[in-house]
């Protein structure tokens, strides 16, 4: 896959890329990730991007004409236009399953606005989807786009060094992940449970099962709406005082 993201921060996003596990994946070859500074396309020789919002208001708005060029560009580059999304607190809510949706495309650009926002004209022509990554507002669309990216990279083959690792995560079958440990088996008085001191793993891997759904019956119950759930995972619920709406 690759991955395109339309900022006036390309260092800040180039940095956060090349480093842990995604900049690991960018050298080997998993992914591509191709950052692209919008003022390049600028007019005037201060790179000016932002004007003034017709009929007033606070602050500035990105104009359409720089972001268009930037992306006509990137388009002519590639022989074909590639699905683009634009981070923005109006758009829906990213959640896993969209995530994995993305996952599968072939490439994606993430479009990155700044200062109170984007000409809608620009937004009108080029992108397919707004995304939220939640309902609060930050400076700029570089922190959104990145943990978007981010989300999306560990999903592709041979970014990861198995697919189980993102397989049994929380959010991946709408269910929070079972809690975890290591060594010391004691600390300050604080032991950890015997199950996973045993070595059987049949018992290990179904108290991990039941731990993951009281977690996600405390913390997020409303996730159990869309879990896939067996007859034997509801009886254990409901032995402990939870409630597992119908689909």
């Amino acid at each position: 896959m690759r991955i395109d993201l339309l900022t006036l921060f390309p260092e800040m996003c180039e940095t956060v890329m090349a480093e842990s596990i995604i900049g690991r994946a960018r050298r080997k070859g998993a992914v591509q990730v191709c950052c692209h500074q919008i003022r390049n396309y600028a007019f005037d020789k201060h790179q000016r991007v932002d004007d003034s919002p017709f009929g007033g208001g606070m602050g500035m708005l990105m104009m359409a004409e720089p972001i268009a060029l930037c992306m006509d560009d990137l388009i002519a580059h590639l022989g074909y236009k590639p699905y683009t999304i634009y981070l923005s607190p109006q758009g829906k809510t990213l959640t896993q399953k969209r995530v994995q949706e993305l996952s599968k495309m072939d490439g994606l650009v993430l479009l990155c606005g700044h200062y109170e926002g984007i000409d809608e004209r620009v937004l009108e022509a080029y992108v397919d989807e707004e995304i939220s990554i939640g309902d609060y507002v930050v400076t700029g669309g570089e922190l959104p786009a990145l943990i978007l990216a981010d989300a999306v990279c560990r999903m592709l083959p041979g970014v990861l060094a198995d697919d189980e690792c993102f397989q049994l995560e929380s959010h991946y079958h709408s269910l929070l992940e079972y809690p975890q440990y290591t060594r010391p088996a004691v600390w300050r008085g604080r032991e950890v449970p015997q199950v996973l001191l045993s070595g059987h793993h049949e018992n290990v891997n179904k108290w991990r099962r039941e731990q993951s759904l009281l977690v996600t019956a405390r913390k997020r119950p409303e996730l159990l709406a869309s879990a896939e759930l067996t007859e034997q995972d509801r009886l254990f619920l409901s032995q402990h005082g939870f409630e597992v709406p119908n689909k």
